[in-house]
């Protein structure tokens, strides 16, 4: 059972990491392009970005509502680093869509 459980905590954290690092590489494609004023384009990335985001954040809460229902998991590692992940490029995310408002204002208006 906890070989079991073990098991589905690592499958949830490699989850997460791969689509926050998803979201961490579309981010980085869209702020190359909004450096460039190509702001469609990197609007379309930024989209991207965020379900990619959300996807990851599912995958955290799958985790979490379990907990918050009794079942208790053992502390991971991985798992840690896995939220860790996701709560920087969330904070990226956030400063990037700044970023690229401030360059729209320096191309001539939002």
């Amino acid at each position: 059972m906890i070989e079991q459980e073990e098991n589905e905590l690592i499958s949830v954290a490699m989850e997460i990491i791969i689509h926050a690092g998803d979201a961490r590489s579309l981010l980085t494609e869209a702020l190359k392009l909004a450096k460039q004023f190509d702001f469609e384009a990197c609007e379309a990335k930024m989209r991207a970005a965020e379900k990619n985001i959300v996807l990851a954040h599912k995958a955290q809460t799958s985790v979490i509502q379990k907990e918050a229902s009794g079942h208790s998991f053992e502390v991971s590692l991985l798992f840690i680093h896995a939220q860790d992940t996701l709560m920087t490029i969330n904070s990226e995310m956030r400063m990037a869509k700044e970023m690229i408002d401030i360059l729209k204002i320096m191309k001539g208006g939002i």
